[in-house]
């Protein structure tokens, strides 16, 4: 719609109403095109139309979790446990394979892990390592499942065999958004534990 029919609906003025849509402008939130002509074109420029862009959508509540789970609890009853698991494994193989080489080059576990946070911070994870004692914590300050996450801790435990996959050593997770915490917290031990590999998810090692 254009900024006069906001300002009408709102009641308030025009000018004010400008100012939130140049706001929402510059933030990526809207967007504009230009109106549609009925009749002979007239003096002056078009009327422009405000619409939504997928960001500014994304300010609204989605039953998107809600979804998730309702589906992830259909998958358990009709095809087993094993079905939950298979999938949270090829989710976090999606997830995390995009980034494997840079993960996975050489150097010290804390370089790889410091690497795993950049590549999950652009997943949305808000990751950062911090150094502690003989290791370092791989924080992730947002879980965008969480709420899934919560009824179905398959997705973490598959979350941290990929970390330990990556990283080329044993992880623990410490703490999870999904149980309430504050924070998803791995602990990333400075070294390898002598002869000691990361496990796949068949039994074998990588």
């Amino acid at each position: 719609m254009t900024a006069v029919v906001v300002a009408d609906r709102l009641g308030i003025s025009p000018t004010a109403v400008r100012r939130h849509l140049d706001a929402l402008l510059a933030d990526g939130e809207a967007e504009t095109r230009d109106a549609p002509r009925r009749g002979p074109r007239g003096r002056g420029r078009p009327a422009k139309l405000f619409l939504l862009t997928e960001a500014g959508r994304a300010r609204f509540g989605h039953a998107y979790d809600d979804l998730a789970v309702s589906a992830i609890r259909f998958l358990a009853e009709h095809a087993g446990e094993d079905a939950v698991r298979a999938f949270a494994e090829r989710r976090v193989a999606s997830l995390v394979e995009p980034h494997q080489d840079a993960v996975t080059e050489p150097g010290e576990p804390a370089r790889r892990a410091e690497a795993l946070a950049a590549a999950l911070t652009r997943e949305g994870y808000a990751a950062s390592t911090r150094q502690v004692g003989s290791g370092e914590q791989l924080c992730q300050h947002h879980c965008p499942v969480a709420h899934v996450a919560a009824e179905f801790p398959q997705l973490c435990e598959a979350e941290t065999e990929a970390f330990a996959r990556l990283l080329g050593t044993h992880v623990q997770r410490l703490a999870t958004i999904a149980r309430g915490d504050s924070v998803c917290t791995t602990h990333v031990p400075a070294e390898s534990p002598a002869g000691q590999r990361a496990r796949t998810p068949d039994g074998g090692s990588a």
